[in-house]
């Protein structure tokens, strides 16, 4: 079983890694439309702000990093032995629960504590 976790692991480091790539490529076209002289969206009203995109691909970096920080913490549990007990009380997080988050370190109910 640990071998399935560790490719639904894998799995979604991969995934958090491509999204953290389209990420940084947003931000870079953001920071290069900022530079450019006859950028004036502040005055658009047909648009959001290069603010707005630049906050909002901020919040997507931020969550990127975060869930790759948990995914890499799962990595570490799994090879430690110890991936799927509760870090809250210590039972057995679901299989099912794993499946569904695989870096999920706390049960249901100390998860909705």
């Amino acid at each position: 079983m640990s071998d399935e976790f560790a490719l639904l692991i894998d799995g979604s480091i991969r995934a958090q890694a491509a999204r953290l790539a389209a990420v940084e490529a947003q931000l870079t076209s953001i920071r290069d439309a900022r530079g450019a002289a006859t950028a004036d969206d502040e005055h658009d009203p047909e648009g959001a702000t290069l603010a707005t995109e630049w906050s909002r691909a901020e919040g997507q970096r931020a969550d990127a990093l975060r869930e790759l920080g948990e995914l890499d913490a799962a990595r570490a549990r799994l090879a430690a032995g110890t991936y799927g007990a509760c870090r809250g009380c210590g039972r057995r997080i679901p299989a099912e629960r794993l499946r569904l988050l695989p870096a999920a370190s706390l049960c249901v109910p100390c998860a909705d504590r």
